[in-house]
């Protein structure tokens, strides 16, 4: 019975050696892996099994004033190439594979390359960017440390450059020459990539599923998918307002501003453009884990990416829609009477704030299909991608005689009660000037029947009278030779002087120009913008505010504004009472008893307006057509202007300025009828 007892005890205790040298040998080995090589283990296991990925955030949405969405978002599938998957040697023939997967499935890819796409090669500035092609190649020995990219191109041959490349990437001389271009292309933008601090280069976005089906069974070495965001034009209007999105032409521009990558997408033209700034949101961060076999077994983000701001434009996206089609429709009748091709514009503007509602160019296009017809757009002789309300500089014809009455009557040159009597011909020195009426003429006239039947005799007078300097000085208080503050490019115009005539060549200065531009001609050059805002200051009593579309700016998780549009006026003209009555009395004139007195029977609102008629110089030309106005002629609320190349006449204009304003004030007030008008 002892000797059964001995052999437990025996048993019992080497039982528990072997268990206190397991715990011994466990805390050993734990504390090896986590004290004494802790930090070793931690750093492989990170540089093994998770990646660092950058998530793009959305960027802000834009909508008209009513909150009307045109441009959002949607979400489409990304593919990324990253080099470090793939070893060296074979880094060539894993992209000649992916470039020919992409030709056979018609898929297009970006190429950072500034260099056309076959030889004889020639530098391509306008589709990609030439500063980060001189850092590269300065990187590279190939060229001197500070050479610009104008002494690149005067200087290096592009066909040198391109056979640097295939030498340092190693490509091979049996290849065609397609491919070898398509395979520097993308080395080099692998390449670039790599200066931005960046080892992955993104190549193609919104790609189907069949191709990512493609690229997995066929295990394509390098190529990540991944998601991303592009835009969603809701509206086929407002092409030239709303702009669009492309990767960072000029890196110089972005460089230094806090979270931008030299392959970014950002705004490139119109309000995509112009409010960047908040569109634009902030990057976010994820930290992907994956498995020995590539198989990713968590995402957590270590950054949330926030989307941009909701922009809140001063665009009513339906009054848009109809100035467009009015306008299209005008072009199109007259063209189907004489065959002639040409372009118009039109602009309205909110008096006493300077809002934008509608801005029309004409011809326009689509945003949706932009890219793929950027070609037929840009080879189109009528110029649609030509925003020709803010960049179309036209002679405002006698559009600019209301201009020439304030300059007179302000100066004191001549009061309400001064008259002059048209002799049909205007004698200057050497110059016969014929009133349009000529051979008839509009005997004794004051100013504000001169407005009403637009007398050249008279503002010749009224011009030699108050001299180029007074004229030039009323022009640019109303905004005419000046920015009207939009927020997307215009030219800013010009107005005649001795200055700008003598900088001409082959020109001096005379007095002629004076007279010559009292009537909205000689050098007299502005935007319809710039007319439908200068109308809108003289209809507000001379306060003249920044033309603009931005209305506010709002979080994406708030309607509440985080910004407000609110800039004072940028010039008071001083206008008496009795003289702003005499010349906006002549304009009200011209639509009640005047030239335009029919098509005005059938407008819904009082209003005012003034006809012009541009000449375009040469012989048998026909001359624009110019037409401003502004509504309610006792309350004005809108300023409209309109310019159609080789439209003759600006009565001619007339109808569709009536449509224009009967579109805006019907929507306003649906129950608002017009005499004469017809119920549907």
């Amino acid at each position: 019975m002892d000797e059964n007892k001995k052999k437990l005890r025996y048993r019992l205790m080497t039982l528990c050696l072997l268990f206190m040298a397991g715990l011994v040998l466990f805390f050993a080995t734990m504390f090896d892996a986590q004290i004494v090589h802790g930090a070793d283990y931690r750093a492989m296991s990170v540089s093994t099994n998770t990646s660092v990925e950058q998530v793009d955030a959305s960027r802000g949405v834009i909508t008209d004033r009513n909150g009307k969405v045109l441009v959002s978002n949607h979400a489409v599938y990304t593919l990324t190439f990253d080099p470090s998957l793939v070893e060296k040697d074979a880094l060539n023939d894993e992209l000649l594979r992916l470039i020919a997967l992409l030709r056979r499935e018609g898929v297009t890819w970006f190429d950072e390359l500034p260099l056309t796409d076959g030889a004889p090669y020639a530098y391509d500035y306008g589709v990609n960017r030439s500063g980060m092609l001189v850092k590269y190649l300065a990187g590279k020995k190939w060229i001197e440390d500070g050479m610009t990219s104008d002494e690149l191109r005067d200087g290096v041959s592009p066909q040198k450059i391109f056979d640097l490349m295939c030498g340092d990437f190693g490509v091979d001389d049996a290849l065609s020459a397609t491919q070898k271009r398509a395979l520097v292309g993308l080395r080099y933008s692998l390449e670039t990539a790599k200066l931005d601090g960046d080892g992955t280069f993104l190549f193609a976005r919104d790609v189907d599923v069949a191709l990512i089906s493609l690229l997995k069974d066929g295990d394509y070495g390098g190529v990540r998918v991944g998601t991303s965001a592009v835009r969603e034009y809701q509206t086929e209007a407002a092409a030239h307002i709303l702009g669009h999105i492309g990767k960072i032409q000029n890196w110089d521009d972005y460089k230094d501003k806090e979270g931008y990558k030299w392959n970014d997408f950002v705004g490139i033209d119109g309000v995509e453009l112009a409010f960047e700034e908040y569109l634009r949101g902030t990057d976010g961060k994820r930290v992907v884990t994956s498995n020995a076999d590539g198989k990713v077994i968590s995402e957590l983000y270590s950054v949330e990416p926030e989307p941009g701001k909701n922009v809140t434009l001063t665009l009513d996206i339906d009054f848009q829609e109809q100035v467009e089609k009015i306008l299209a429709d005008t072009v199109t009748a007259m063209t189907a009477q004489d065959e002639v091709e040409r372009g118009a514009a039109a602009a309205v503007v909110q008096v006493g704030t300077g809002e934008v509602l509608a801005l029309a160019s004409y011809p326009t296009f689509s945003r949706a299909t932009f890219n793929q017809d950027y070609n037929r757009l840009s080879e189109d002789p009528l110029k649609p991608l030509f925003n020709r309300a803010t960049m179309g500089l036209y002679p405002p014809g006698s559009t600019f005689k209301p201009v020439s009455a304030v300059a007179a009557l302000e100066s004191g040159t001549i009061t309400t009660d001064t008259k002059i009597r048209d002799l049909g011909v205007y004698k200057f020195f050497d110059l016969n000037l014929k009133c349009w009426i000529y051979p008839g003429n509009h005997g004794l006239v004051n100013v504000t029947d001169a407005i009403k039947v637009s007398c050249n005799y008279f503002f010749y007078e009224v011009g030699k009278l108050t001299g180029i300097a007074t004229l030039e000085q009323y022009a640019r208080a109303f905004g005419l030779g000046e920015p009207t503050g939009i927020e997307i490019p215009e030219y800013v115009g010009t107005m005649t002087s001795p200055e700008y005539v003598n900088s001409l060549k082959d020109q001096h200065w005379t007095e002629g120009f004076t007279l010559q531009a009292a009537i909205g001609q000689a050098y007299n050059l502005f935007t319809p913008l710039q007319l439908a805002n200068y109308i809108a200051t003289l209809s507000d009593g001379g306060v003249r505010r920044p033309a603009h579309l931005l209305k506010d700016v709002s979080s994406y998780d708030s309607p509440v504004p985080v910004y407000l549009y609110d800039e004072t006026p940028v010039e008071i003209v001083p206008i008496g009472e009795e003289n702003l009555q005499a010349v906006l009395t002549g304009m009200r004139l011209l639509v009640t008893d005047g030239s335009v007195r029919k098509q005005f029977e059938n407008c819904v609102v009082d209003a005012a307006a003034k006809t012009g008629t541009a000449q375009t110089g040469g012989k048998g030309s026909i001359s624009n057509g110019v037409f401003v106005a502004f509504a309610p002629y006792d309350d004005p609320q809108i300023a409209i202007a309109i310019v159609i190349e080789k439209g003759d006449t600006g009565g001619a204009l007339a109808e569709s300025a009536v449509e224009i304003l009967n579109a805006y004030f019907t929507a306003a007030d649906p129950n608002m009828i017009g005499e004469n008008v017809l119920l549907k």
